[in-house]
């Protein structure tokens, strides 16, 4: 008789925290609501100056790197084809609609060590920064070879502010 409480009780409990998690995650959406939703990914692009088939790991608030963007296909971790062309950058995550960051909306990109939930050996991210409407964004990929081909065909069309690169 104890033993069919007990799973009970951890059945039970599970379920509670899966429902406390699930609001969570809504009530961080609403937040949201009035950040601008990435542009989808236009099928006509110009020549591809670089690919790669890398890791995905968040988009954060460029001046807080704890504060996940959840909106527009960005709220989960997963596989990515990131393509530069002369329009701009396609991070197509796997599951989600391809997305373009403009060109005019590339601020800097470079290399970082950690975001949330994420440590990883000294550079061991690209550290991509962009605006989102208004917002300033920086959204993190992992990629376990060498980037360096798709960071400077990204580094090439960026729009030049004279920003320092992060």
């Amino acid at each position: 008789m104890t033993i069919p409480l007990i799973l009970t009780a951890f059945l039970l409990g599970g379920v509670a925290l899966f429902l406390l998690m699930r609001a969570g995650w809504r009530r961080r959406g609403r937040g949201q609501a009035g950040v601008a939703r990435p542009a989808p990914a236009p099928a006509d692009l110009g020549e591809t100056l670089a690919e790669r088939d890398l890791f995905y790991v968040s988009t954060t608030k460029a001046d807080d790197r704890l504060d996940r963007i959840v909106i527009g296909g960005l709220g989960f971790r997963g596989r990515a084809v990131v393509s530069a062309h002369p329009e701009g950058v396609v991070l197509d995550i796997a599951g989600e609609s391809p997305i373009l960051i403009a060109t005019r909306d590339l601020r800097a990109i470079g290399r970082a060590t950690w975001t949330i939930d994420r440590v990883v050996e000294s550079d061991g991210l690209i550290q991509l920064g962009w605006r989102l409407g208004d917002l300033d964004v920086d959204t993190y990929l992992r990629d376990n070879d060498d980037p360096r081909a798709l960071v400077d065909a990204i580094r090439s069309i960026i729009p030049s502010t004279g920003e320092k690169t992060p």
